[in-house]
């Protein structure tokens, strides 16, 4: 269902380059009202910033793999998304994550000898570029105050990313990961349709956990972001009806869809 990515460049992303004061000087940022690279996207990463926010609306899994990370499922079954029309608007109520929102722009390395981050973005998104409307990224030749309010969101995101990754590493030293598996009997059907490939919490483990580790991890938050993911889960039989409901369910009692990346 969903595993760690296998390309150089992050989901979404077409391109990377860096915003440039002299390059970009002419280019404005205008509002879409859909987001059309995500229709056929059923997984997207989460920061565990969101865990709470997001379990209302989404499951919240990992991904399988040496690696594993926080994704928001937004369908079962590759290629699907229940929450988005084929144009990429929102069906209706539901939580956005961060990394959507944050696209077209990421900080990245321009350097592999560098630790230090520039803001860049995707030159392929519709969102940007020499437009006559829209909102201006410079000003005077210095960034606006749009540019500004997306620098602060992207470092804001870095360093939930590296709260998430601190989370995923005490998840692992702990062993409470396990591989997961959801079986939704359909009327009708002799056999129920399941759903692996991805990592889930170990109830059985996290019960037995002893006093002290059991302390720590609710001390240090864990414990909250933990239970939001295993209240989530209870989302999937949703998630397989909204499919049904659109005409998208599966086609297979054992779906593997490709994985979502990270």
């Amino acid at each position: 269902m969903a595993s760690a990515p296998g390309n150089n460049l992050p989901v979404f992303y077409n391109d990377l380059i860096p915003l440039s004061s002299v390059d970009h000087a002419e280019y404005r940022s205008r509002t879409l009202d859909a987001a059309p690279f995500l229709a056929t996207h059923h997984a997207v990463p989460l920061t565990v910033d969101e865990f709470v926010s997001a379990q209302r609306f989404l499951p919240i899994i990992f991904s399988a793999g040496d690696e594993p990370v926080p994704l928001a499922l937004m369908g079962l079954n590759e290629g699907v998304n229940t929450f988005v029309d084929d144009q990429g608007k929102l069906r209706g109520p539901s939580y956005v994550p961060a990394y959507v929102r944050r696209y077209p722009w990421m900080l990245a390395k321009l350097r592999p000898d560098s630790d230090e981050l520039s803001l860049c973005f995707d030159p392929t998104s519709d969102a940007l570029g020499a437009f006559e409307d829209g909102q201006p990224l410079f000003e005077d030749g210095k960034p606006s105050d749009l540019i500004q309010g997306v620098l602060k969101f992207c470092e804001d995101f870095e360093q939930a990313a590296a709260r998430t990754g601190q989370f995923m590493k005490d998840l692992k030293d702990l062993d409470l990961l396990m591989d997961g598996e959801v079986a939704i009997q359909v009327p009708g059907n002799e056999q129920p349709f399941v759903y692996r490939g991805f990592r889930m919490v170990n109830e059985e483990k996290l019960r037995d956990m002893r006093g002290d580790q059991l302390r720590k991890i609710s001390q240090n938050g864990m414990l909250p972001l933990i239970y939001a993911h295993l209240f989530s889960l209870q989302l999937m039989r949703e998630l397989f009806e909204a499919q049904v409901t659109q005409g998208k369910g599966p086609v297979s009692v054992t779906p593997t869809p490709e994985p979502a990346q990270a």
